[in-house]
């Protein structure tokens, strides 16, 4: 994959996470589809340093997957990571990844939090 151009991988990526996503449940494979295309389409002009990361966050998208359709294949476990709020990850979202990640929360489980709610409307 070194021999290729930048756009070459960005587009070798975007295929494998489509290819992918043919492995989830229809529901998921929806929502998979639109949010990756979603966030290929706003990331097409970032800076180099934004583009390497978000390289490097769908490399790791793209073995996570891979792993748990492989497990899944196997045993029927079912999707997804924890993210635990001791762990450190949340503190290195953007406040825009926040609300992106509750409005999922909130679309896929179909619940509110009052709490986050309110410090929204603020």
């Amino acid at each position: 994959m070194s021999g290729l151009n930048h756009v070459q991988r960005v587009r070798l990526l975007y295929k494998t996470i489509l290819r992918l996503h043919r492995g989830l449940p229809k529901e998921l494979q929806e929502l998979g589809q639109a949010y990756a295309r979603d966030e290929f389409r706003r990331h097409k002009n970032c800076n180099p340093k934004e583009a390497q990361i978000f390289m490097l966050e769908w490399s790791k998208y793209t073995l996570t997957l891979s792993e748990q359709l492989l497990k899944n294949a196997k045993s029927n476990i079912g999707f997804g990571k924890n993210i635990d709020k001791d762990d450190g990850i949340l503190d290195s979202f953007t406040d825009d990844q926040i609300l992106q990640l509750y409005n999922l929360f909130k679309e896929t489980t179909g619940t509110q939090d009052k709490t986050i709610e309110s410090e929204l409307s603020k």
